[in-house]
């Protein structure tokens, strides 16, 4: 028996919620790839992401007295130096994302999203998306200047760290979003980065503080103090406090969750 179109169409109707479904996929596919073309063209981004990580390594971390300082069996002080400067480079790109947010704000390109298929939980999502796309170009090329530079320390460490530091820029990638919805565009601009290197020093990302002294119990809120912890733990045979892992827990869900809180009020109001 030969089916024809419309026993087709009644064996397999689609319904509303499925034709939805699809719209969205093709809204998410098609907005990513706008995105990371946007985020490849940002030369100062890139600059600041993919060369500046890597040429402070090379100048400031493989230094002679680094590489044979060891920390630990088969790591030298370079190898957490390097691993320091990855993250850093990574939470860099992640929150560059803000102030790309607030130019799409003050254009009033987020509440045109409003007409699209796309909710407001996917257009996080693909910001954030490109964001780590640039921040494992990033954590890479930082790890191939480590190569280069004397960096020592376990193999496993090297895969562990450098996946730790990608996978935890996604805390800072939803912080950037938040800051650029909160925030003018101006702004933004002229203040990811310095709140980006204080948080880093103040959360112990550079240099641990001491046991004991009243800033190593104040870096301990900080957004950085967790993913600095965790991102060095391989380092020292992967043992983490539980005090890092909720810290980074704790601020994943503030961040993202201010992030889409803020986008739905921006975009109410057409």
């Amino acid at each position: 028996m030969t089916s024809t179109p419309e026993h087709r169409a009644a064996t397999h109707p689609t319904t509303p919620a499925a034709t939805r479904t699809q719209a969205r996929g093709v809204a998410i596919r098609a907005y990513l790839r706008l995105e990371l073309r946007r985020t490849l063209r940002d030369r100062r981004t890139l600059l600041f992401s993919l060369v500046v990580p890597p040429a402070f390594y090379l100048a400031i971390g493989a230094t002679a007295q680094n590489r044979s300082t060891s920390i630990g069996p088969d790591t030298n002080l370079a190898a957490s130096l390097l691993v320091s400067l990855a993250l850093y480079g990574a939470l860099l790109t992640a929150t560059s994302g803000g102030a790309g947010v607030a130019v799409e704000r003050a254009q009033g390109w987020t509440r045109q999203l409003r007409l699209t298929p796309l909710e407001p939980w996917a257009y996080v999502l693909v910001k954030v998306l490109a964001s780590m796309t640039v921040g494992a170009a990033s954590v890479a090329l930082t790890f191939a200047a480590g190569l280069l530079g004397g960096a020592r320390m376990p193999a496993t460490a090297w895969v562990l760290c450098a996946l730790i530091a990608w996978c935890g820029s996604l805390v800072f990638a939803a912080f950037g979003l938040f800051l650029g919805y909160v925030l003018p565009s101006e702004t933004v601009v002229r203040m990811l980065g310095p709140v980006l290197t204080v948080l880093a020093f103040a959360g112990g990302l550079f240099l641990p503080f001491g046991d004991g002294t009243v800033m190593a119990a104040v870096s301990q809120v900080m957004p950085t103090y967790g993913l600095a912890e965790l991102a060095r733990a391989p380092l020292g045979g992967g043992s983490v406090e539980v005090v890092a892992v909720v810290n980074v827990v704790a601020w994943t869900a503030i961040f993202f969750a201010g992030a889409v809180w803020r986008f739905r009020a921006d975009t109410a109001r057409v």
